[in-house]
């Protein structure tokens, strides 16, 4: 169920990210709202690092910025290569990506031609 309260802490959780990632210097900051896309998430934030020294530096800090927020990553997928990390904390799902992986997967052009009226869940 969606209330008003679930999607302003949906938002507010989306912001701070953002602002952590910014902070950081991550570099071509998205964000998609799939809301009315999907029951997986409410909020997807793509960013790009330049290395995957810079992917793990930005994981690591949103990681930390979560937990100061009293939430726990659903699941961290990707740490291994560094080259395209999967943060879920539930209502945002956050990709970080070097810049070569993030081009070949083009992540918004594929959310961007989904339908958003459609009753098909992805």
């Amino acid at each position: 169920m969606d209330t008003t309260e679930n999607r302003l802490k949906a938002e507010a959780l989306r912001d701070h990210l953002i602002a952590v990632i910014e902070d950081r210097k991550g570099r071509d900051v998205t964000t998609l709202d799939v809301r009315k896309l999907t029951d997986v998430t409410d909020f997807m934030i793509i960013v790009s690092g330049t290395s995957g020294r810079h992917v793990k530096a930005l994981v690591d800090y949103v990681v930390d910025a979560a937990k100061r927020a009293g939430l726990r990553p659903l699941g961290i997928e990707g740490r291994e290569t560094n080259e395209w990390v999967l943060i879920d904390l539930g209502d945002v799902l956050v990709h970080v990506m070097q810049v070569q992986v993030r081009e070949f997967y083009d992540l918004e052009r594929l959310w961007d031609h989904l339908p958003v009226d459609s009753e098909t869940i992805v």
